[in-house]
């Protein structure tokens, strides 16, 4: 039923979708974060729909007439400059060849549909259609989660869907970048019935992101809620709902719960723990002999580990053994040297600074005051909790909050649009006709000029 039910609905979109490029853009963002297709068990297992959609829509953008030039503003700038460096630094990684082409691949389809989404999404409500569909795509497992949680006590651990975001740690971290823009959602609807439908699923969320029993989704929720309190409209009013919810989602939680909680800062002891030191360790090695490019993509392999781990008791148990950067900063870091980090580090910095600049710009303004004021903040709280909660996961290349630094790029070239206004063409006037001598005939002459 699942293949039948995701087959349909791809496929009935693609006619749609080769004549209007932007339901491409939103089908895509759906399917990437959501991930549907992988949710089948039947004969649409093998279908690489995501794929579909986007030669779909690459073939529907040659042809529309919305497609605009992307938008160069300066996060624009720092994410063209990263991405190119991370191609520089593959053709000096260490990993095999075909693995490395697989990551850049991956992240090569990532970042050309959030370049398609640049070129095609512009007004308000294009930009919310997308924030509903990231929301809704990824909420569903905050939600789902949520109520599993409180169905079990808190004694299940909530998973999210296959993919980038299957494990508890990185969905937890997912969930936690979603509820300010729920808040956002929340502020900008006057529909008593969404509104209802929105709260509902903020506080199921909470759950879900308990439920994961992810330490540093504990960190990140709590960096978000006191940035959210202090972003929002009613700073006291916003504290004191974020702690009464936190505080009784923590109450609910099982005592195994809050001793795997209690654990956050004993990091001896703690293989889990340790096996992180021992990664970051690995990776900084790697940066420090090899600064400009690192070991390139896919640095969790073999080769990386046996030359550049470290050594003494405490490592002991892990010789011989590969794992993944579990940091975001670390990631960038060990793939793609002190160039990489710095290109991350500034890309994510000039986005919070033209977030603060938009907020401040659009106050007052008639049509983007109503709503970019609101939803400017939320997108700072976001972006902190994806760097409390990605300082202990491998998450640098997700497609979640690139889509939010989109959204920044549209807000911004919407508002550029709309305070300089292209001209428009000067309107055609006929030309004016000096000195005309008189047709034959005129004034009744006929072509004579004497008469006898």
């Amino acid at each position: 039923m699942r293949d039948i039910l995701v087959s349909s609905i791809v496929f009935g979109l693609l006619p749609f979708i080769l004549r209007s490029p932007v339901l491409g853009v939103c089908t895509w963002a759906w399917l990437s974060m959501m991930s549907p297709h992988r949710a089948v068990y039947g004969f649409a297992r093998g279908i690489p729909f995501a794929q579909i959609v986007a030669i779909a829509t690459m073939i529907g953008l040659l042809f529309s007439k919305d497609r605009r030039p992307i938008p160069m503003s300066r996060p624009t700038v720092w994410l063209i400059l990263m991405l190119a460096w991370m191609v520089f630094t593959s053709f000096f990684a260490i990993a095999e060849t075909e693995r490395v082409i697989d990551r850049c691949i991956f992240v090569a389809k990532t970042q050309s549909m959030i370049f398609v989404t640049l070129m095609l999404l512009r007004n308000r409500l294009q930009i919310d259609r997308l924030i509903w569909i990231v929301v809704v795509s990824i909420g569903f497992y905050g939600v789902k989660g949520g109520i599993w949680t409180m169905a079990t006590g808190g004694g299940g651990r909530v998973w999210g869907p296959p993919g980038l975001l299957e494990g508890n740690n990185e969905l937890a971290v997912a969930l936690v970048m979603m509820v300010p823009l729920m808040v956002y959602l929340l502020q900008s609807t006057t529909r008593k019935w969404i509104r209802l439908a929105v709260m509902a699923s903020i506080g199921a969320t909470c759950f879900g992101i308990l439920g994961s029993q992810s330490r540093g989704a504990l960190l990140a929720i709590v960096a978000m809620g006191f940035f959210l309190a202090f972003k929002g409209k009613r700073p006291v009013l916003m504290s004191l709902i974020i702690t009464t919810l936190l505080l009784s989602a923590i109450a609910f939680m099982p005592e195994s719960w809050t001793q795997r909680m209690d654990s956050i800062g004993e990091y001896q002891g703690d293989g889990s723990a340790m096996s992180r030191v021992y990664t970051w360790r690995t990776l900084v090695n790697v940066a420090i002999e090899r600064p400009f490019y690192a070991a390139g993509f896919a640095a969790d392999n073999a080769d990386v580990f046996a030359r550049y781990a470290p050594t003494g008791p405490e490592f002991a148990p892990f010789e011989g053994m590969v794992f993944v950067a579990h940091s975001i900063y670390f990631q960038m870091l060990g793939e793609h040297g002190f160039p990489g980090l710095a290109l991350f580090l500034g890309l994510w910095a000039v986005t919070w600074r033209k977030v603060s600049q938009l907020a401040r710009q659009t106050k007052g303004d008639p049509e983007f005051g109503t709503w970019v004021p609101l939803l400017m903040p939320m997108i700072q709280v976001s972006l902190i909790g994806y760097a409390v909660g990605g300082a202990f996961l491998s998450l640098a290349y997700l497609d979640v909050p690139y889509y939010f630094l989109a959204i920044v790029i549209l807000v911004d070239a919407s508002w550029n649009e709309r305070a300089n206004p292209l001209p428009s063409p000067p309107l055609a006037t006929p030309a004016k006709i000096s000195n005309p001598e008189p047709a034959p005939g005129a004034n009744g002459n006929h072509g004579s000029t004497n008469h006898v």
